[in-house]
């Protein structure tokens, strides 16, 4: 099965959350100077920009064209207390349960005409707000679960005595108002924790929303947020809503035009669709034909057989071999056909361990 890719935008209200979401899905969302806009969770399937499919499909003459895909989704701003209900509510926060990835907008911005919710633009403490109320959603949602985990673990069901072991860890570790995904946990651990999607378990990376005259800057706020989030152990990446939502009005020619006069080589999405990539460990090969040019996504480290099997699960279980060429010696051989004259394609068995760009073509037994 192909593997979907899901990030959850949250931050306090007004810090560009809403805007930076218009602009990625070129959505009619609304985006307004007052908290709690956003009501409904947004959500949007974006595709992630891939310069190599464009050469591809125009080798191939290829009818049609799949990039790969990004779902994102936006929920209403969270202020102190949310866990609780201030504000709009903890039911915003299980529509982000499902996602794979956090993406956390905080506001590296002054404008006196946008209102903080805390009256002063403080981007580590806005982070700690926010944090905290995923970690004490979490910790309620723990609580809840030990009271029937304890009752099970007495009857003595061996898998019931060791989740109870665990969520008690887990009550420690989110009591101290630490996330869970700090803690070191075993692979059975990680095994006893799938399904219940708690927050402080996802990978987080912060989106510092910076101004227009700063995006080839680095402000004190951006460094700030920036060394919290390599303490902390996470990923992090610089965007500016306002000109992401100037470039999604443009055609793609004209965007590229105007990232290039700003002296910036990649928009705002290329840099946190590849962000999230790899803080999931994840990848693109590549198929290509007169058919349809398509990038598919699979984790690091996947071999033939698997990386087959998003296309089709037929195409895992009867898998031969695989074709190879690589993204560069296919281009520069106009096609599979020249590169296989070249000597330049290889047969690549069930022990292939699939690399980046790869062009493959799967042969399977039905």
């Amino acid at each position: 099965m192909a593997k979907k890719l899901s990030v959850g935008i949250v931050g306090l209200p007004n810090v560009g959350k809403s805007t930076l979401f218009n602009a990625i899905t070129n959505a009619s969302v609304e985006a307004q100077n007052f908290p709690f806009c956003t009501i409904d969770p947004n959500v949007g399937m974006v595709e992630v920009p891939d310069p190599r499919l464009e050469v591809l499909r125009d080798i191939n003459n290829s009818k049609k064209t799949v990039y790969s895909t990004i779902e994102f989704v936006d929920i209403a701003g969270l202020v102190k207390g949310a866990s609780k209900g201030e504000g709009l509510g903890n039911q915003f926060l299980t529509n982000i349960r499902e996602t794979d990835v956090i993406a956390h907008v905080v506001r590296c911005f002054d404008d006196d005409n946008v209102v903080h919710v805390h009256g002063s633009v403080n981007p580590i403490s806005d982070i700690e707000i926010v944090n905290l109320e995923l970690i004490l959603s979490d910790l309620a949602w723990v609580q809840k679960a030990m009271i029937s985990l304890e009752k099970k673990a007495r009857a003595n069901q061996n898998e019931d005595k060791a989740r109870f072991v665990l969520f008690k860890k887990l009550d420690t570790q989110l009591s101290a108002e630490k996330p869970i995904r700090q803690l070191t946990l075993t692979e059975e651990e990680q095994d006893l924790l799938k399904g219940y999607g708690f927050l402080s378990t996802k990978k987080v990376i912060y989106v510092a929303n910076v101004s227009e005259n700063d995006v080839n800057d680095s402000p004190s706020m951006v460094k700030e947020v920036a060394a919290f989030a390599k303490q902390e152990g996470d990923s992090f990446c610089v965007i500016c809503s306002k000109l992401e939502e100037e470039l999604s009005e443009l055609s793609k020619e004209d965007a590229q035009q105007y990232l290039k006069e700003l002296g910036l080589e990649q928009s705002g999405l290329d840099r946190l669709s590849k962000a999230c990539f790899d803080l999931l460990g994840l990848q693109t090969y590549l198929t290509a034909g007169e058919k349809e040019t398509h990038a598919w996504t699979i984790s690091k480290g996947d071999k033939a057989p698997q990386a087959a099997g998003v296309i089709h699960t037929d195409f895992e279980h009867g898998f031969i071999r695989a074709n190879v060429v690589s993204y560069d010696d296919y281009v520069a051989c106009n096609g599979l056909k020249g590169a296989k004259e070249k000597g330049l394609l290889r047969q690549e068995g069930k022990e292939y361990v699939v690399q980046e760009g790869d062009i493959i073509e799967f042969l399977f037994s039905k």
